[in-house]
């Protein structure tokens, strides 16, 4: 039997895959990348994590030395060392990775996206014509309405958006964040560890319902879908009356 000819759209879509892999640097690029960056804006990160695996490693000899078995403790010392190198490093990447977001317009979404746990985050809920924007950060704690724009302007767009989700939400408790550095703001760099100190007010249960009934709230800004219907003309705007 002849076999079939491969559908079209689906030679492209699997061709466009293949593509956008290819495109996408490998983890040892990525890494490579993060080091120079890391490297630019903080230049004794890699010389310090160096120096702690050195110092690891150092003490693992040591301990051979005294006890005269090498075995256990180059098994034991080398991993330590490169874990407690890797971990050194990650934290000065994540120092330079708050100092960059710091400032930025959507620095606090890239932090919130970054959550470990059982958090979902719904991106700009509410918004307003000056770029002022309210995210949705759901978990164990409840509720939590992270703001970034102006502190005065935030102000009322987080209490219109704690007023939608009070429909649905209930008791659930709601928390709201400004994201800055003014006074009543949390920075950038405290924004994960603020979430992380909020109490688990919420069991999966109660979590999971109230996922549910949020995913039924009408977004704050809705637009009108698709064309006109036939004959349906635009109402005119009424004529100033000349006197």
């Amino acid at each position: 039997m002849a076999k079939k000819p491969k559908d079209t759209r689906t030679a492209q879509a699997d061709s466009a895959k293949g593509e956008a892999a290819a495109k996408q640097p490998g983890r040892f690029k990525q890494f490579g990348m993060v080091v120079r960056i890391v490297h630019q804006h903080s230049p004794k990160s890699i010389p310090i994590a160096v120096g702690i695996m050195v110092a690891v490693l150092a003490a693992a000899v040591l301990i051979a030395v005294l006890t005269g078995s090498w075995l256990y403790p180059l098994l034991l010392g080398i991993p330590l060392a490169v874990l407690a190198g890797l971990i050194a490093f990650s934290q000065s990447a994540q120092k330079v990775q708050y100092r960059l977001l710091d400032g930025q317009l959507g620095a606090g979404l890239a932090i919130l996206q970054n959550l470990r746990g059982n958090w979902t985050v719904d991106p700009g809920v509410n918004a307003n014509r000056n770029m002022d924007v309210v995210h949705r950060a759901v978990g164990y704690p409840g509720v939590v309405l992270v703001g970034e724009g102006d502190p005065q302007r935030l102000k009322s767009l987080i209490a219109a958006e704690r007023k939608r989700v009070m429909r649905v939400a209930y008791d659930t408790p709601i928390y709201d964040v400004q994201v800055g550095n003014g006074e009543g703001q949390v920075k950038v760099s405290e924004l994960q560890k603020s979430l992380f100190k909020l109490p688990r007010n919420l069991d999966k249960p109660q979590l999971t319902e109230l996922r549910y009934r949020l995913k039924a709230l009408p977004p704050a800004m809705q637009a009108p879908r698709g064309p006109l219907p036939k004959g349906v003309k635009m109402p005119r705007m009424p004529r100033p009356r000349q006197r």
